[in-house]
C-alpha cells in the first residue's frame, strides 16, 4: 500500500476574549442534534432529499453540526489540582459536505467532520483548525479541494467572527 505524505496548513485566530465567551460566540450558529436521533433520521431517510432535509434541520446558522465534543483541559486539570488552562476540542461539519468530498477523494473521510480546538494561553484564547483543503491536496481531485476549500472559509471566517 502506498504512503502518502500530507502537508497540514494550520489556521488559528487569537482573541482577548475570555475562553468561555469565545466558546458561546463559536458554537451559537453551530447545530447541536441529538446525535442518537439524528442518526436514526439518516438511517431511516430513503432518498437524498430525505437526507437532506434531516441534515438542514440539524445543522445550524453556519451549515455545520457538532458531532463530539471533547474537554481536554478538564483532562488536563484533573492532575494539576483543578487548575490550568481550558483546552476545548469541537468536532464539526455538514454530513453532505463530506458525502460530496468522500464520492471524490474517498480518503477524506479520514479528515470530515474537522476539528476546531479552542485553547487558553498566555497571550490569549487560540482558536485553530486544520486546513481541509491542505489534507487533501495530495489526492488531486479538483471538485473535492473546491468543497474543501468551501468548508476552508467557513470555519475560518467562523472562527475570525468568534475571536473579535
Amino acid at each position: 500500500m502506498p504512503t502518502i505524505e500530507v502537508r497540514v496548513r494550520r489556521f488559528s485566530v487569537v482573541s482577548s476574549r475570555p475562553f468561555d465567551e469565545i466558546v458561546k460566540r463559536l458554537t451559537s450558529t453551530i447545530g447541536r442534534p441529538d446525535l442518537n436521533a439524528f442518526h436514526k433520521a439518516v438511517v431511516a431517510a430513503t432518498t437524498i432529499a430525505d437526507l437532506e432535509e434531516v441534515v438542514q434541520g440539524a445543522v445550524g446558522s453556519s451549515d455545520l453540526m457538532e458531532f463530539a465534543r471533547f474537554d481536554v483541559g478538564e483532562v488536563l486539570r484533573k492532575e494539576q489540582g483543578g487548575q490550568g488552562a481550558k483546552i476545548l476540542r469541537l468536532v464539526v461539519g455538514n454530513p453532505l459536505i463530506m458525502k460530496g468530498m468522500v464520492k471524490a477523494v474517498p480518503d477524506a473521510a479520514a479528515y470530515a467532520p474537522v476539528t476546531i480546538l479552542i485553547d487558553e494561553r498566555a497571550d490569549g484564547v487560540h482558536l485553530s483548525y486544520d486546513s481541509m483543503a491542505s489534507v487533501i491536496a495530495p489526492y488531486g481531485s479538483r471538485s473535492a479541494l473546491g468543497m474543501a476549500g468551501d468548508l476552508d472559509a467557513k470555519i475560518e471566517s467562523l472562527l475570525q467572527t468568534a475571536a473579535r
